[in-house]
C-alpha cells in the first residue's frame, strides 16, 4: 500500500481536515434531498448483491452517509477517506460501519476481493494523468463481475473552489470530467461500460457512470 501522498491528495487532506465539522453538517442533508443520486446508488446495490455481495468500498466517503446507506439497502460496506477528520467524524455519526484512512489510488484490498467501487463526487481531486492508476487499482481489488459507480462533475479543466464550505482561507483544486473521456480511460483499464446518466446540477452539469469489471471467461 502506498503510504506518501500526491500533491493534489496533500491539497485534499489540508482542506477536508479544516472543514470536517461544517462538511458532516452539510452534505448529507443534500444527499437525502437527492432522489435520483440515491436510485443510482440502488440500483448499484442490487448488482453488487446480485453478483455475490462482496464488500463495497466508498472511497472519499466523507462523513459517511453514503455508505451508512448502502448498508441500509443490505450491502457489505466500509468507507475511505484521505483525511483523518474526516474519518473520525464518520466512525462518531456512523459506529456500525468500518472507515479507514487511505486514498482512492492504493487499497489495502486482496486481488479480487471487492464486490463494489463506489466513488461518489470524490474522483474530482485526481488530476487525468493519475486517473488510469487509479483505476487499474480498482480493476486489480475488484472481484470479476463487480461494479464500479461514479458521479462526477461534468465539463473540461479544473474549477478553483475558494473558502470551501464557508471557511476562509480553505482552497482547492477540482478537475471537471468529460464523461465520454473517463469512459475511455476505464475501458482501456479493463472495465466495461453497462449506463451513463447525466443530468443538471445546481452549479453545473453532472454524470454517473457504472460499469463493470468482466468475468472471466471458461
Amino acid at each position: 500500500m502506498r503510504t506518501t501522498l500526491s500533491e493534489r491528495e496533500a491539497e485534499a487532506r489540508r482542506a477536508y481536515d479544516a472543514v470536517a465539522e461544517t462538511y458532516a453538517a452539510t452534505v448529507p442533508a443534500l444527499f437525502a434531498q437527492d432522489v435520483c443520486g440515491r436510485a443510482i446508488i440502488a440500483a448499484f446495490a442490487e448488482l453488487v448483491v446480485a453478483g455475490g455481495g462482496g464488500p463495497v468500498a466508498d472511497l472519499g466517503c466523507g462523513p459517511g452517509h453514503v455508505a451508512a446507506h448502502l448498508r441500509g439497502l443490505g450491502v457489505p460496506v466500509f468507507g475511505v477517506d484521505i483525511s483523518p477528520a474526516t474519518v473520525a467524524a464518520a466512525r462518531i455519526a456512523h459506529p456500525d460501519v468500518r472507515f479507514e484512512l487511505g486514498s482512492l489510488s492504493s487499497l489495502d484490498q486482496a486481488d479480487g476481493t471487492l464486490g463494489g467501487v463506489l466513488s461518489w463526487w470524490s474522483l474530482l481531486h485526481t488530476p487525468p494523468a493519475e486517473r488510469p492508476a487509479v483505476f487499474a487499482e480498482w480493476h486489480r481489488a475488484l472481484a470479476p463481475g463487480g461494479h464500479a459507480l461514479l458521479g462526477f462533475h461534468v465539463g473540461e479543466g479544473q474549477s478553483h473552489v475558494r473558502d470551501a464550505y464557508g471557511h476562509e482561507g480553505v482552497d482547492y483544486t477540482i478537475d471537471l470530467i468529460e464523461p465520454e473521456e473517463v469512459a475511455a480511460e476505464l475501458t482501456a483499464a479493463g472495465f466495461e461500460r453497462e449506463a451513463l446518466m447525466r443530468r443538471p446540477g445546481a452549479r453545473r452539469e453532472q454524470a454517473c457512470l457504472l460499469v463493470r469489471k468482466p468475468r472471466r471467461r471458461p
